[in-house]
């Protein structure tokens, strides 16, 4: 199972007037209600993590499991290929399945309004955060739905 996770408007707040904190690793401190929600999709779902940000690329793989780590998320990190060639979410997300067996066990957890034009086999599985909240109970609620009717 795995989350394709966005970053800012998920983890972090997106708010244009407003500085984003940063933690002492230097990268931006997650919300802490998004931490909770995001651990408690991990431990109900075992789910690991597959960036979808466009901060994917700025760090390796490894020190993106310590950036979680050091937030209090200990979890498998993975993430799309760079994008190279500039594409909306949408079609990264459409590129990255079009490559990929096909898989049901994922949720997409995104603010990215394009996903709304995703095809309804993978619309269904995505849940929208509000960028100046978060990942919220709401939300992650959702998300373990989603991941745990993968199983069935």
């Amino acid at each position: 199972m795995f989350i394709l996770l966005d970053i800012d408007g998920v983890m972090v707040q997106a708010a244009p007037w407003k500085k984003v904190e940063l933690h002492p690793d230097g990268f931006f401190q997650f919300l802490p209600n998004a931490i909770s929600n995001l651990n408690e999709i991990i431990s109900e779902t075992g789910a690991s993590i597959l960036l979808t940000t466009s901060h994917k690329s700025t760090y390796s793989l490894e020190k993106w499991e310590e950036l979680f780590r050091n937030r209090g998320i200990h979890v498998k990190v993975d993430r799309l290929d760079d994008n190279t060639d500039l594409l909306s979410r949408k079609d990264e997300i459409l590129n990255w399945f079009s490559k990929t067996e096909h898989r049901n066990d994922f949720v997409i957890i995104d603010d990215d309004k394009s996903l709304h034009d995703l095809p309804d086999h993978l619309k269904e599985k995505v849940v929208f955060t509000q960028s100046l909240i978060g990942l919220n109970k709401e939300a992650a609620l959702n998300a373990i739905e989603i991941l745990n009717s993968a199983l069935v």
